[in-house]
């Protein structure tokens, strides 16, 4: 059973209980009951419904504004274990150490004028980022330490090649969008239902009230906005950014 079934029959059978209990207890109200002694609870319902929804957005956002901080960590985590390779290749022989150096800067060149873009675009890595990672891997391990200060070197630099393909991995997992379709399906119908409310309190064509509705629904959808331009942390407006690549990598020419 899908979990689109499963949200509609839920939802119907809610829908369903309110009503019959609120049906047959109106069959018991004798004729004499005055309505107007009772309070009226579409103000409670509205407010009720205003401050559910209003939850259920502070949740949102704080969930995709967290992956997008996640995503930029991330990011951060596989610039420094690059740069940290790159800086600790220095103890072994000039050509290993230029061909490990080389690999690198190829790699991050790669990765912030192509990769970036295409993981934008579409919301994952390539194969040929993962090829030049190797190819970093290959260089690092395929060496046979000489001395005993590059012995000392080599178990650090096979472990930040470790923490780079892990961040790597991760950036690939974050760069797609966070948030559900079952998520979006109950944020756009919250956000109908509680903008369609203001029209249950009798609203007039006064300029104030005219004002406040607009600027309600105003805020509810740069809310909604602002949800959905977080949601992609790598392809849209306030996304993470390739700054800790341009930080560490200075000496290469990148994004240009």
């Amino acid at each position: 059973m899908s979990e689109w079934l499963v949200l509609s029959i839920a939802m119907a059978a809610a829908c369903a209980v309110v009503l019959s209990i609120a049906f047959f207890n109106h069959r018991r109200i004798g004729e004499d009951d005055d309505p107007s002694e009772t309070p009226d609870v579409i103000e409670y319902m509205t407010m009720m419904i205003g401050v559910i929804y209003a939850i259920v957005l502070g949740l949102a956002i704080a969930g995709v504004w967290e992956a997008r901080g996640a995503a930029q960590e991330y990011v951060r985590q596989e610039a420094q274990a690059l740069h940290e390779i790159r800086v600790r290749s220095e103890v072994y022989p000039a050509e290993v150490r230029t061909k490990i150096r080389s690999d690198v800067d190829t790699y991050v060149t790669y990765v912030v004028d192509t990769e970036w873009k295409a993981m934008a675009d579409n919301g994952v890595l390539t194969d040929r980022g993962g090829e030049l990672l190797e190819r970093i891997r290959r260089d690092v391990t395929d060496y046979e330490p000489q001395t005993d200060h590059e012995g000392q070197a080599y178990q650090p630099l096979v472990d930040q090649v470790a923490v780079a393909d892990d961040a790597r991995s991760a950036r690939g997992q974050s760069a797609g969008a966070t948030m559900p379709g079952v998520v979006w399906f109950g944020l756009i119908t919250g956000a109908l239902v509680t903008v369609g409310l203001i029209f249950t309190l009798q609203i007039r064509r006064s300029f104030r009230e005219m004002l406040l509705a607009g600027l309600f629904s105003a805020l509810i959808a740069f809310l909604l906005f602002l949800i959905w331009d977080f949601d992609a942390p790598f392809g849209r407006g306030i996304a993470a950014t390739a700054e800790p690549f341009l930080a560490q990598f200075s000496h290469l020419d990148l994004g240009g």
